[in-house]
Parts: structure tokens; sequence; C-alpha cells
């Protein structure tokens, strides 16, 4: 019988044939140690010379690291092995010897990242680097699951767009039958016009950013969940964006267990993960910055040490709310209590992760947008669809956008978002 290594528990006694790659292996005496991973997970499987005679035992000794191999045993509980099981050898053969001297070893000394990098097709085997694509994988699921079955429904916005949601500057421009067109930076636009049409939607995929950044929170490439909902406003969008984080975290607590202690993650922070969150004014935030020793003038917004100063002394994430509206997007609804500030926020994880989720409730006046629009220098020749949707039955309606890779880099502990995605792309970094 076939099996998956990540199933072997539900077949301790049976005979089972599993198939897969050598991750390591080591021989004592007359037992081998062969390590065989399958992409659900890694397992010890043992061999024994006597019982599989020399030429199965001079696979388990010579095989390159790599080797693809089938192996058939009979499985049997330990708990000092991963998973909990081993595999006892009664044969093993082998499809594809790998070459020899294979670019990533296991070893202690670890190779440069930038040789990681460059071989990002082959380091993708490592455990780690499969724990973090297993989360990744997780919050994915997670993701779509919690807005389905909130009646949210998922109207994919396009790559391909005309016009920038927040200015031209960090966009990456293409010629499109001899127009210029954009990358898009965000579906959120779109988003709004499904959501005038089907009330509460999302839109999932990637996204784009030309910022010249060579920061550990920075791709010029990732993915993207942007919800829009008509009739919510700023209190409605932030309690949705605390259920939603909270329940991606307890998500990867509860199925990626093993992922998580392989990465050896602290999950005890994780476990305080829950509403409600800590809200704070940005004016507040000012003044939190500056009591943690920090200079800085009101009317900025937060770079990465001022959000690790808003976040210290917070166990779960902490929602900054009402920025000054002037350092941020055109389409922001401004506070009506004080309209230097806008009703927007961002949700920032601790642990010096930062900003996980920005989003806002959006301007539904007419004139208003109209009036951003022009303030921006934004063409609004590529607006007037956009203006459209507050001429035809315009209703407060509120969004919030979060990318992928920042919150998998957070719930997984990794220092670096390029980990968090499968083939990353950063500034100077577009191989393989």
């Amino acid at each position: 019988m076939r099996a998956y290594i990540e199933d072997l528990k539900k077949h301790v006694g049976s005979e089972v044939e599993i198939r897969g790659w050598i991750y390591n292996r080591r021989v004592k005496g007359k037992i081998a140690f062969v390590l065989v991973r399958d992409g659900s997970g890694v397992v010890q499987c043992v061999g024994v010379r006597g019982e599989i005679g020399d030429e199965r035992f001079a696979i388990c000794d010579k095989a390159p690291q790599e080797s693809s191999v089938v192996v058939s045993g009979v499985v049997r509980a330990d708990e000092r092995s991963p998973g909990g099981v081993e595999l006892g050898i009664r044969d093993i053969r082998v499809l594809a010897e790998a070459a020899p001297n294979y670019p990533i070893q296991i070893q202690d000394v670890v190779p440069e990242v930038g040789f990681l990098m460059q071989n990002r097709h082959l380091w993708l085997r490592s455990r780690k680097q499969a724990a973090l694509l297993r989360i990744r994988a997780e919050v994915i699921r997670g993701i779509q699951e919690f807005f389905d079955s909130r009646g949210f429904m998922r109207v994919d916005s396009p790559i391909i767009t005309p016009a920038a949601c927040e200015g031209t500057t960090n966009l990456f421009e293409i010629n499109y039958f001899d127009e210029k067109a954009y990358l898009t930076q965000s579906g959120q636009l779109y988003a709004e016009a499904a959501a005038m049409a089907l009330g509460r939607v999302y839109c999932f995929g990637p996204t784009f950013r030309a910022e010249k950044s060579k920061t550990r929170k920075h791709l010029t490439e990732f993915w993207m969940v942007e919800p829009e909902v008509a009739f919510l406003e700023l209190d409605g969008l932030m309690e949705l964006a605390e259920q939603f984080v909270s329940h991606l975290v307890q998500r990867c607590l509860e199925r990626r267990k093993e992922e998580l202690k392989v990465l050896e993650r602290d999950t005890t922070k994780l476990e305080k993960v829950a509403p409600p969150f800590h809200r704070m004014h940005y004016n507040d935030a000012v003044e939190k910055i500056r009591k943690e020793g920090l200079e800085f003038p009101w009317g900025e917004d937060l770079g990465a040490p001022h959000e690790e100063a808003v976040t210290k002394g917070f166990d779960k994430p902490v929602m900054v709310h009402r920025y000054p509206a002037a350092v941020k997007a055109f389409y922001m609804q401004p506070d009506p209590q004080d309209a230097k500030h806008a009703l927007c926020v961002d949700v920032l994880a601790p642990e010096g992760y930062g900003e996980i989720i920005g989003g806002s409730q959006r301007i539904h006046d007419f004139a208003l947008l109209e009036r951003r629009i022009e303030e921006h220098k934004l063409p609004r020749s590529a607006f007037e669809w956009y203006l459209d949707l507050r001429k035809y039955g315009a209703v407060p309606h509120s969004g919030f956008g979060l990318g992928v890779e920042r919150t998998v880099a957070w719930i997984a502990g990794t220092e670096h978002i390029r980990e968090c995605i499968p083939f990353p792309r950063m500034l100077y970094k577009i191989y393989p």
C-alpha cells in the first residue's frame, strides 16, 4: 500500500510503500539510517544489513543525497523520530541517482544567503524552507475559508491597470499595445466596484511595487488579499481585521504544529493572539514612540523602528488608527471629528514584524473624491469609472489589504519575507 509520510501514524504495524528523495543518511555498523522526504514530511527509514541484504544496504550507504527512491517496510511507532514513527526497511530501490556533491549539504556551516537564493530551486527542499511553504499554504487556505464562510464573494481584479491606486512613483510601467499601463499595486479600486454589486467581496492575487528597497520586509512581487464591504465603517473594519488575523494564527497553531516546531517558533506568543487587539490613535502612537526614546515629528508615516516602538510591551497586534490624511492615499475618508486625520488603520504585528494590514473607510462623496484626485494630480480620465461609483448609489464602505508574506513571516517567526514565497523577486534579484 502506498502512503504519504504525513499519514504514516495511521499505519503503525502495517507494511507501506513511500516514494521520495534521500534527505540524509548515516550508517552505524550493520544498521543504516536513511531520512527520506516526500513533500509531505520526513521519516527515518532503518535498514539492517542481515535483513535486507548487501545490495539494498549498499543503496542505504552510498546513494547520494536527493536520489529519488521507493522504500517499502513496516511502520513502527517511535516518538524520538520525526513525526513519531519510523519505517523498518524491507526493500529500497533507486529511481534516479542524484549527481554527487549536491550544492546544499546537510551541515553545520550554513551557506551564505546569496548562495542559497541563487539556488532557491534546490533550497526549497530543506526542512525549514518546506515548513515555511506549508505554513504559507495554510495561511492561504485560511484566508479563503474565512471570507468564503462569511458570505464574501471572491472577485479577481486585473493585474494590468491603466492607472495607479496611490500614484505611479513605485509602479512597474509596461507597454500595452502602444499605451502606457502598469502592473497592479492593489486590486482595491476594482474590489470597491464589485462591492457595490455584491456587497461583500475580496480579491486575492499578486501585486507589484517597484520600491528600491533592500529591507527584510520588502518584495517587488508579493501576494495580497483585499476584502471590501459596502455599508461598513471604520470600527466595523477594525473588528473584521482582528477576527481575520486571529483566525489565521489559530489555524496555523492547530494545523501546522510540526512545521512550527521545525522552525523553532515560540508558539506561546501566538497563542495570545485573539480579539480584541489594542487600538491606538495616531496621536497616542506618536507619544509612545517618543517615550521609547525615538525622535518623531507629528504628521509623518510610521517606519519600521516606529512600528516596533509602538508594539513594544504588547503580546498581540496593535491597531493604529486615524493617521494624518496628508500622508495617506487620496481615497481615504476624512475623520468627521478632525479632518486632519483619515479614517484608516494599520495592524502592526508584535516582535518587530510591523505592518501586516493597511485599510480604511473609503470616500463615498463624489465632490470630495473629485477634489482629492485633483489635489493628488492624478489623471481624471483614468478615474472616471471610479467616480461613477459615487454617482450611482454611493454608500459608506471600507476595506483593507493583508500581505501574505509578511503575515507568514510573523506566524513562522522567520526574519526575512524572501523565505515566505517560493521564488522571491527583490531589488537586483530575479533568478531563478
